[in-house]
């Protein structure tokens, strides 16, 4: 298996991941939004659109 990161070998500390580094990159992709999990429910649906239309929301 490799790194999805930089598809050096994994360490089976990190796994998946290399590094912590990587790990801690992947991490800072779900946070800033950049990963996201597709969702079908309606409610989340809703809450997107409320969150784009916050005039104090960052574009993605």
């Amino acid at each position: 298996m490799t790194c999805p990161i930089c598809a050096n070998p994994t360490d089976t500390r990190y796994r998946p991941f290399c590094s912590k580094r990587c790990a801690d990159l992947a991490l800072g992709k779900w946070i800033s939004g950049d990963y996201a999990v597709p969702s079908d429910d309606p409610e989340d649906a809703e809450r997107a659109i409320d969150e784009l239309n916050r005039p104090d929301s960052k574009p993605h």
